[in-house]
């Protein structure tokens, strides 16, 4: 069977916790790699909502492997938190199904602090982050100073990597003129919870290698959206990792053949939470439509999502990014109350017309969307699970997606709950 990558196509939200949790009932090991806490899965099984953010998606389900590999970084202390919480909820998390890569970067107040302050300074933009960490604990692991899963092992070790952390941050801080970090407090908070991140701490580029060894099942499940891509997206209105499918395999350990099927999550229209470019955005009653009946609300934030039509012409773009080899359609649902809905195809910039969404944050500001109007089917598709049972009209819709991104719809989703998916093509082929 194959091993599978899961990539949200847009800027995030697009329903990635309700599909890899419905995937994975096929696969072996569910990998998280990228991303924080910062990102939100809600997933609906038996009538029982799990909200995630660090754990994969995957944990809800018996007898598979979750594991969080090096390319996460990681808010221990909101990680326990979380375990506590769904372990309340019955799902049993432990050292046999839920492993840590040992060199995965850690997430530390420090960050988290440092996140708010540059948030609330007017004299820089405002990126909207979820103010939980995320950019600073990346800028210090790529700044060679980040605390890893490892150093909590080695309490002198981590002294040393300690300061060498707080003589960047302190200096920060003094030049905002902030209260400088106490290093004791510090390490005595990470040595408090020290013991039970690392029991889960494993080499992981090698427990993989394995896994497939073993002819397991590896499900890559990646959180965010292309378009919010530290590289490929709207930036500086990014998250700070690599959200791609090339993540999965620098952020897990993986080489090139580990992959064999991409599937982009795609909604059937456009959101993003934050700031930044979104063409087809939709600031009257349409778009507070679409925000009420798609429930959308930061699973991390509770901050209500910007809504607008779908934009074909970006979800392509992230397809050729991406070498997505199906797209998972969800959310459909919510778009049964429209008499007429409008697709971008392409955008016009300067009085000229382009097929691709440019680089350029000023650029990405001006362009405008150019739609391909299309008649709505106004009737119920909630829980519809046979592609001959939608609607002509959403069928019409979904076929059109198809051809104009060139990739092959593989599933559409129907409602919130597992079961309540059309099945198209089997990524686990």
């Amino acid at each position: 069977m194959s091993n599978v990558a899961v990539v949200g196509s847009q800027w995030g939200d697009e329903g990635k916790g309700k599909i890899v949790d419905w995937l994975s009932e096929k696969a072996d090991v569910i990998v998280r790699f990228q991303g924080g806490h910062n990102a939100g899965h809600t997933l609906v099984v038996d009538n029982i909502t799990y909200k995630l953010n660090l754990l994969p998606s995957g944990v809800v389900r018996k007898n598979k492997i979750s594991i969080i590999g090096n390319g996460v970084v990681i808010d221990p202390w909101a990680l326990l938190n979380e375990i506590i919480e769904i372990n309340k909820l019955g799902i049993k998390v432990n050292d046999e199904n839920l492993y840590i890569a040992e060199n995965a970067n850690l997430i530390l107040p420090v960050h988290k602090e440092l996140d708010e302050i540059r948030e609330d300074l007017k004299s820089i933009v405002k990126i909207g982050t979820t103010r939980k960490g995320i950019g600073p604990a990346y800028e210090d692991k790529v700044g060679r100073r980040g605390i890893r899963v490892m150093d909590l092992a080695n309490k002198k070790n981590l002294s040393r990597k300690i300061d060498t952390l707080l003589n960047h941050h302190n200096s920060i801080r003094k030049g905002l003129e902030r209260k400088i970090v106490d290093k004791d407090q510090l390490i005595k908070k990470l040595l408090t919870i020290s013991s039970e991140i690392l029991k889960y701490s494993k080499p992981i580029w090698k427990k993989l290698a394995e896994i497939k060894k073993e002819k397991k099942t590896i499900l890559f499940e990646g959180a965010q959206g292309i378009l919010l891509d530290v590289d490929h997206g709207t930036y500086p209105f990014v998250t700070s990792s690599n959200t791609v499918v090339g993540a999965a395999l620098s952020g897990s350990g993986c080489g090139l053949d580990t992959i064999n099927y991409v599937l982009g999550i795609v909604k059937a229209y456009t959101t993003r939470v934050g700031e930044g470019p979104f063409p087809t955005e939709l600031k009257n009653e349409i778009g507070k439509k679409i925000g009420e009946k798609g429930k959308e609300f930061g699973t991390v934030t509770n901050r209500q999502r910007r809504c607008g039509w779908f934009d074909a012409a970006l979800v392509k773009q992230s397809c050729t990014i991406s070498g997505i080899n199906g797209i998972a359609l969800t959310k459909i649902d919510v778009l049964d109350d429209f008499n007429e809905l409008n697709v971008c195809i392409g955008y016009e910039l300067d009085g000229k017309k382009i097929d691709y969404f440019p680089s350029g944050l000023q650029d990405q500001l001006n362009v405008k969307p150019i739609y391909k109007k299309m008649d709505g089917w106004v009737k119920n598709t909630i829980g519809i699970k046979k592609w001959k049972d939608l609607p002509e009209n959403a069928r019409k819709y979904v076929s059109f997606i198809e051809s104009f991104c060139g990739v092959k719809i593989s599933s559409i989703s129907t409602s919130p709950k597992r079961e309540d998916t059309i099945l198209l093509e089997n990524p686990f082929k």
